[in-house]
């Protein structure tokens, strides 16, 4: 399709052109410039925030439902990500039922176990102990931080202390307590206005579950039992011991999501798992590997989702620009077909800590936040999770302090910042979280990185919350970030427009109606302004400053 343009009005040294098109069906759609004079024609092409004559990429436009929205009570709103079995434990739980063998701490202060056992497995079978009734508990906590949010890591019968080797999709994991334990979770959270996330992990089971039962505890699972109901959910080469699993890993056996059975029992039957957990007051689902779902999948989950409530939220797992992400050979559909309402941000935590590091430039981070502005649904942008950390990263002190090169396991797992190594890591978490509390979306803080808890990749980035040890300096700056998040409009829901970029500085404003708020960031000189300053981040070489 080719759509002329028209001149328009002359501004500087640059003059204005304008057209209007239509667009008739949902999808992503990509455009260059055709430049003709009197006395040539070329091609304009995109590069960065800039343009290229004859080569470079095409922008994007991506045309989503009119009618499409997020559910507005979630936008702008403070996540808190939980690892159950890490935060915090409360009374005595029965562990019956739970699956075996499993080993628990005595001490809250252990490192998670991390070398593999004699046989060369790393079984993440150690557990803390912590529970449902525990998170509970600490429900004010989190009210006081300013959390409207929690997103729960897996929750269900699973045999591993991460839990995403799902045993039974309709059974709180007993260690963690009782389904009356969670319902009460969730009432409690409501009455504190705050919604709860649950993590669903569909593209495979436990090879240990009521549906595989590969070591034969349930008895009625695809390999215990040739006639299981289950069977044809999974894909099998050779019955029953060489099947599909997610990554190679034999514990984790695929499914075949577009099942009917499968679906039915997922999605649509009386008591569906969306069915059971919204009744007991879930407020959504985080969907684990979305890109590796069908979008049949999601699209009917979706539905299910906002039939049984429409303000449900439904959040997916992707690593990468998520409007135009291709995987498996195929373009995804989430925003263009409405199949998602938020996505997990990590082009923004790249962008983040590239420039607080200064392994990128201002000018780069801003067309990389941009890039996302503009191809996301505007519904989307405004409740997406914007993370430093996750249990699948270091915890963002860590990723910030520059440690960790050339390390063993265990030099990691009994490393900790000391000194001025310590205090650049935390002005520089200050300065990644003043940018993440302030960019469109719901920023998510990683349980105990607001007490500035350590940790490299998993599980040591897995430690139990140390409730005796905080940093209370920084729990104090999140809570304060929160605060501000959670009052300005502007930082909840407003437009963002960058005002000054520059090898390492810089200034943008989050604009909502008449109310403005400025965020400036420098690596280098102080920030002057006039302005009223809202929270301010000062050291020797970064300075960051939230002002109106």
């Amino acid at each position: 399709m080719t759509v002329p343009f028209r001149a328009e009005t002359i501004d500087g040294d640059y003059e204005v052109y304008t057209t209007e098109f239509s667009l008739f069906s949902n999808g992503l759609y990509f455009y260059y410039f055709k430049i003709t004079t009197q006395n040539e024609s070329f091609d304009l092409f995109k590069q960065g925030d800039d343009t290229n004559i004859a080569v470079g990429d095409l922008w994007q436009l991506t045309c989503f439902d009119k009618d499409y929205d997020t559910p507005s009570d979630f936008k702008g709103r403070v996540m808190y990500q939980i690892f159950p079995d890490r935060f915090a434990k409360s009374g005595t739980v029965d562990p019956a039922g739970k699956l075996e063998p499993y080993q628990l701490h005595d001490n809250a202060d252990d490192t998670p176990v991390y070398l593999p056992d004699e046989n060369g497995r790393i079984t993440n079978s150690d557990f803390f102990g912590g529970n449902l009734k525990g998170i509970a508990d600490k429900l004010p906590y989190l009210k006081n931080m300013g959390v409207g949010i929690i997103y729960l890591n897996p929750v269900f019968m699973a045999y591993s202390n991460h839990r995403y080797d799902t045993a039974d999709y309709k059974r709180i994991d007993p260690l963690l307590g009782t389904e009356r334990d969670f319902a009460a979770l969730c009432r409690e959270a409501h009455k504190l206005d705050i919604k709860i996330i649950l993590d669903g992990v569909f593209s495979h089971t436990g090879s240990n579950s009521v549906y595989f039962d590969a070591n034969g505890v349930f008895g009625n699972g695809a390999v215990s039992n040739p006639d299981s109901p289950y069977k044809d959910w999974y894909q099998f080469e050779e019955y029953p011991t060489r099947y599909t699993s997610w990554w190679g890993i034999d514990t984790l056996p695929c499914v075949d999501e577009l099942n009917e059975s499968y679906m039915d029992y997922i999605i649509y039957s009386r008591d569906s798992v969306i069915s059971h957990w919204l009744n007991l007051g879930a407020d959504g689902f985080r969907l684990d590997v979305a890109d590796e779902l069908p979008d049949e999948f999601i699209s009917a989950f979706h539905t299910k989702l906002k039939e049984i409530n429409p303000d449900a939220l439904l959040l997916g797992e992707v690593w990468e620009d998520a409007s135009n992400k291709i995987s498996y050979s195929k373009r995804r559909k989430y925003f263009s077909d409405s199949n998602l309402d938020s996505v997990m941000n990590y082009p923004f935590k790249e962008a983040i800590i590239g420039l607080v590091k200064g392994e990128i430039t201002g000018k780069d981070f801003a067309d990389r936040v941009m890039t996302i502005v503009e191809n996301y649904p505007r519904p989307v942008l405004d409740c997406l999770m914007n993370l430093l950390s996750t249990h699948d990263t270091p915890r963002i002190i860590t990723a910030l302090s520059g440690k960790g090169e050339g390390m063993s396991k265990t030099e990691k797992a009994n490393f900790r910042l000391t000194g001025a190594d310590l205090d650049r890591a935390l002005a520089l978490t200050k300065a990644a979280a003043l940018l993440q509390f302030t960019l469109p979306g719901n920023p998510c803080i990683y349980y105990g990185d607001e007490i500035g808890m350590e940790g490299f990749e998993d599980p040591l980035n897995r430690a139990f919350y140390q409730w005796d040890n905080p940093n209370t300096a920084l729990q104090s700056f999140y809570r304060e970030l929160a605060l501000l998040k959670n009052e300005n409009k502007a930082l909840k829901c407003g437009d963002i427009v960058f005002h000054d970029v520059g090898e390492s500085f810089v200034k943008y404003a989050r604009v909502y109606q008449n109310e403005t708020v400025y965020v400036a960031i420098s690596l280098g000189d102080k920030i002057e302004n006039t302005g009223k300053i809202l929270l301010e981040i000062s050291t020797d070489d970064i300075h960051a400053v939230l002002y109106q």
